[in-house]
């Protein structure tokens, strides 16, 4: 909000990225919708239909004030990827948003007790269905652990569950928005699993 007072204060306009983190993926329309943002501007991919290639910008009757043709998009619009974003919009409008916040809320439950029962976890983070679990050699130093993050990674794909890495040490959990309990659970008790074999190894 800091960053939203000084840009309004300047006449600077603000951009909000939120093609990974828009569309319902942490439980709200938005991720800035956490924190009462207002963008001038938002930018979204991916998840506005479901995998087809379209993509689209958002902003404010003030700013998107353009002539016809005054700006083109590669994935703008056709016809079969605007029909899947309409059905992929209602979906979550209906169920998968609030889903979403729900099975977020589940798994943070569930991963709450890490740092204390894994010397190797650090910070844990996000919102709804986009996690973060930072893998730390030590976690008095913060001194970051990229080996062992991936070879958590790696044993998580032998045992059946792909999970990525995001920066220098995180793991990324982000499911796709139809994720109901019995597979979150199967994804937490796994890279439970994983970690917990990595911490021995170590």
């Amino acid at each position: 909000m800091d960053l939203q007072r000084i840009c309004r204060r300047y006449g600077i306009m603000l951009v909000a990225d939120e093609v990974q983190s828009g569309t319902g993926r942490t439980g709200k329309w938005w991720a800035g919708d956490h924190a009462g943002l207002e963008p001038d501007i938002i930018c979204v991919a991916k998840g506005i239909a479901s995998g087809m290639p379209l993509s689209a910008t958002i902003a404010r009757a003030g700013v998107m004030d353009w002539t016809p043709g005054a700006h083109a998009s590669t994935f703008g619009a056709n016809p079969v990827c605007v029909a899947a974003s309409l059905a992929t919009l209602r979906l979550l409008e209906s169920q998968y948003i609030e889903n979403a916040r729900l099975m977020g809320e589940h798994i943070f439950a569930r991963i709450a007790n890490w740092r204390e029962e894994f010397p190797i976890v650090g910070d844990i983070r996000g919102k709804g269905l986009m996690i973060g679990v930072e893998i730390v050699k030590d976690r008095k130093t913060k001194e970051p652990a990229g080996a062992l993050r991936d070879a958590i990674v790696d044993r998580a794909f032998h045992k059946g569950l792909l999970v990525l890495g995001a920066g220098e040490n995180t793991l990324r959990l982000s499911p796709p928005l139809v994720i109901d309990r019995q597979q979150a659970d199967f994804a937490v008790n796994t890279l439970a699993d994983c970690i917990r074999e990595t911490a021995r190894s170590n």
